[in-house]
């Protein structure tokens, strides 16, 4: 059984996971790396992680996205964000989330550090705490779909009993429309025969 925390590095770039290697390892951790959001996944299948770090901009799945599969597979790993193209739009949607922080590039060994420790040492309350703050009210989805099918019937017998009406007014207003339309053309023939004349 190993003892030491484990960390996932995911990012394109394998430079930053060989980072994170070269800086955690020195320091007990056993660090782990992954090119893209699909191969981290896999992995996650078969080991679990106590942090994991994921670069913002990737091919194929995004940091994003990364993060909120691993939190909707694991919502106790703390997610640690990299990034190089930090927006306030990203960093919202990361925060709704639940990711624990955001470690912008270039990283320097201290940077590395101490987000891992801050990620690792900040209780799972907490971070649970800090998304009920900041995200809005979740809806489960099946509850959704239950309003979604409700509406739909609300809104079938409103048309239902809206249809005669709608049928009354078009028989009151085509004798109507006709009638004017009738009366325009007549107008206009009577200009034109007098105009010759």
């Amino acid at each position: 059984m190993n003892t030491k925390p484990q960390v996932l590095v995911i990012d394109d770039d394998a430079v930053i996971g060989h980072s994170f290697d070269r800086v955690l390892s020195d320091k007990g951790y056993e660090v782990s790396t992954a090119l893209s959001g699909e191969e981290a996944l896999k992995d996650m299948e078969n080991t679990e992680y106590d942090v994991v770090f994921t670069d913002i901009k990737m091919p194929g799945m995004n940091g994003i996205e990364v993060a909120e599969r691993i939190k909707a597979r694991c919502p106790w790993t703390p997610v640690v964000v990299i990034t190089g193209y930090g927006t306030t739009e990203n960093e919202a949607k990361a925060s709704v989330l639940g990711v624990s922080g955001f470690v912008r590039k270039p990283l320097t060994p201290e940077m590395i550090e101490s987000v891992t420790l801050r990620a690792l040492e900040k209780p799972v309350a907490d971070l649970e705490a800090a998304n009920e703050e900041t995200a809005p009210a979740k809806v489960p989805v099946s509850e959704l779909k239950g309003w979604s099918k409700v509406l739909r019937v609300i809104k079938n017998i409103l048309m239902f009993l809206a249809a005669p009406f709608i049928a009354l007014s078009y028989v009151i207003a085509l004798p109507i429309v006709g009638f004017y339309t009738f009366a325009k053309l007549a107008i206009e023939a009577w200009k034109k025969k007098r105009a010759i004349s």
